[in-house]
Order: C-alpha cells, then sequence, then structure tokens
C-alpha cells in the first residue's frame, strides 16, 4: 500500500470516528429531561402540632413503595424551593445551600433538583442491599421503600464561613431530616434517621460526585 492510499485509510477512519461521536452526542441531547414531580401541597393536612405529637422513629416497613405525589413531597419539605429569591424549606448558612439530595429505591438512586422540582436518573438498579452493607448491615436501610441520603459539598458554605463550613453542614442535615421525617407522618408514613455509616462507602455505592460528604440517612416507608 503506497503512501497515498495509507493516507486515505486514515481519513476514512477519522470521518468514522467523528460520525459516530456526533450521533452519540445527538442521541445523549435526544435524552428528554426528567418530568417534575408532582406539584407539594401547601395547604391542609396534618396540623404541625399533631404530627410532632406522632413522630416515632420506625425501623420495620411494609414493602409498599412510594407514589410519586408523596416522593415529590418528602422531596420538597427537604429541599424545595419557596420563594422566587430561592429561599428552601431548610434553612442554611448564608443561604449557600450545600445539600444534596439523593434517594434510593429498588428502582435505582435519583438526585433532587430543587430548581425543577425533579428527581433525575444517578444509577440504576436497587442499591439498597450496598446501602445497608455501608451503613453497618442495618437492616432498614435494605428494607424500607426510600432512602433519602443527605449530602452536602461543604465547599460552598467553607467560601463563606471557612472552618466552620462543616458545622454548618451538619446543622443544616439534621434541619433536612427533620423536615423529612414530619412530612412523612403527615403523610401518614413513618421514618428513622440513621447516622450510623461508613462515610466514604456510602458515598462509593452511590457514585457521589467529588467533593459531596454524606452527612444523615433518613428511611421512609409505610409501617409494617
Amino acid at each position: 500500500m503506497n503512501m497515498i492510499s495509507r493516507l486515505g485509510v486514515v481519513l476514512v477512519a477519522l470521518v468514522v470516528l467523528i460520525l459516530a461521536g456526533a450521533a452519540s452526542w445527538t442521541q445523549q441531547d435526544r435524552t428528554p429531561p426528567a418530568p417534575p414531580l408532582p406539584a407539594p401541597q401547601l395547604s391542609g393536612g396534618m396540623p404541625l402540632a399533631e404530627a410532632l405529637a406522632a413522630r416515632r422513629s420506625i425501623r420495620q416497613f411494609a414493602p409498599t413503595p412510594l407514589t410519586p405525589p408523596q416522593l415529590g413531597q418528602l422531596c420538597w419539605a427537604a429541599q424545595g424551593i419557596t420563594d422566587a429569591q430561592g429561599k428552601r424549606t431548610a434553612p442554611s448558612a448564608g443561604a449557600l445551600y450545600p445539600v444534596e439530595l439523593f434517594v434510593v429505591t429498588p428502582a435505582g438512586v435519583q438526585h433532587y433538583k430543587p430548581q425543577t422540582h425533579t428527581l433525575e436518573p444517578h444509577l440504576p438498579g436497587d442499591l439498597r442491599p450496598d446501602l445497608s452493607r455501608a451503613a453497618l448491615s442495618q437492616d432498614t436501610a435494605a428494607n424500607a421503600p426510600a432512602v433519602f441520603v443527605i449530602s452536602a459539598e461543604v465547599s460552598r458554605t467553607a467560601v463563606k464561613y471557612g472552618p466552620r463550613a462543616e458545622r454548618y453542614c451538619f446543622l443544616e442535615a439534621g434541619h433536612v431530616a427533620q423536615n423529612i421525617l414530619l412530612q412523612a407522618t403527615a403523610l401518614e408514613l413513618c421514618g428513622v434517621p440513621m447516622g450510623a455509616f461508613e462515610d466514604a462507602e456510602v458515598a462509593r455505592v452511590l457514585k457521589l460526585p467529588p467533593g459531596f460528604q454524606p452527612l444523615y440517612l433518613v428511611a421512609v416507608g409505610q409501617a409494617k
């Protein structure tokens, strides 16, 4: 094969690769965005004082999956946007909102996006057994219909608050967890917070983005 023929083969190969890459990007661009969750209910329901009195930590759940309205209401209670300035249901130091919420269900792992009130696919498959092992083999994480993973990107808060940022993120995770638990109670569901887990292993199982630190797990479902 002479030099010209070889160059022709190389050029053809490059064209094929470029076209294949373009087709791949085109296919990705065509992936439809996740549909919004049902709008949260902002009136009616269980009074706050009643929810506070009724809340209990329950560790045994029925296998009944949460419905889209229930998931939407719980995600909104955790991190929903409540005004035009972007303020959220849970307080955040400096309104910097380092918390990122992931939901683990039998269908996979989803990432809640407050700006669009959507659950974006993050990982496929039922990872609850793996999450349970990362949570020191607590059966609750394996059996709950949904486990809300409260993580935080501490660097967002550190920009303003320096070394106190981690403390503020832990406090914020507590606010978010209580919102989830009270909302679950108001929906006649139950839940339990879990703080016993291996941080690095939870991050590995869920493939959390770099800089995202898991702070708290909240299992939610119907009582068994």
